[in-house]
């Protein structure tokens, strides 16, 4: 599968790539995390297995991620939600599962509220709405909060490279996308992967997911040694296992 590149509504230019379905069926969008992209492994697992399944497969990286334009630093939910609308809108027809991995989790919901007549099941892998607030905000110290809004950026050191940096932007930006203090009006079928070892996310984050989302058909795994990637073969075939559960479900109209 090549790397395609379209302009969003918004004139940034993003890298996709794309398997029809056939018949008709599903199309599984794949969102991926904060600092994440398409090329990873449970990204690429999905892709190989929505090809296998007969299902449409869409991925794509946020603008300042992966092989898309743009600076990571300039980036807010605000952005990254319109990205994954554009490739929604521009990539895919018919009923979607959106499978979403931590920040885009968040995303999988946004776009679920936005695209109700489109967005038929989610499949959610460590979910993190909210989190610049109630998780990444909350957890800086005082004289961290005070630089980012002093100097518009703090530099936060990161199991995962680099030091992230922490902007003003995304900060206040992402507490007019908060959607954990009211209900989330989806009724589809929602699967949620939570590893209880994440120290990203922490499992009661997904517990209070579930408690918000309206669907009678939500199940949350909770896997006691998992960790925030939950990027071993063992969870992967869980992810797996988790979309062609939702899969099933949306094809047969349920």
């Amino acid at each position: 599968m090549t790397t395609e590149y379209f302009t969003s509504p918004e004139g940034r230019r993003l890298a996709f790539r794309k398997i029809e379905p056939a018949n008709g069926g599903p199309t599984l969008i794949w969102l991926s995390g904060y600092r994440s992209d398409m090329s990873g492994g449970k990204a690429q697992a999905v892709k190989s297995w929505a090809g296998n399944s007969g299902l449409g497969a869409v991925l794509f990286d946020y603008s300042g991620h992966g092989e898309s334009d743009g600076r990571f630093e300039d980036g807010t939910i605000s952005a990254w939600r319109e990205d994954t609308l554009a490739a929604i809108d521009a990539h895919s027809e018919g009923p979607l599962i959106l499978v979403g991995s931590s920040m885009g989790g968040w995303m999988a919901l946004l776009a679920a509220l936005a695209r109700p007549e489109r967005v038929k099941g989610l499949v959610l892998i460590a979910p993190a709405p909210d989190f610049t607030e109630k998780l990444m905000w909350a957890g800086l110290t005082k004289a961290q909060q005070e630089e980012i809004m002093s100097q518009g950026v703090t530099m936060r050191p990161s199991d995962y490279g680099t030091p992230d940096p922490i902007t003003r932007a995304l900060i206040v930006d992402g507490r007019s996308w908060q959607i954990l203090d009211a209900p989330i009006t989806f009724d589809g079928p929602v699967r949620i992967l939570q590893g209880m070892q994440d120290p990203d996310v922490p499992w009661p984050h997904a517990l209070e997911i579930n408690e918000r989302l309206t669907s009678p058909d939500v199940v949350l795994t909770l896997i006691k040694d998992g960790d925030h990637r939950l990027s071993r073969d063992q969870d992967v075939a869980r992810l797996l296992a988790a979309c062609g559960d939702v899969a099933a479900l949306v094809a047969a109209g349920v």
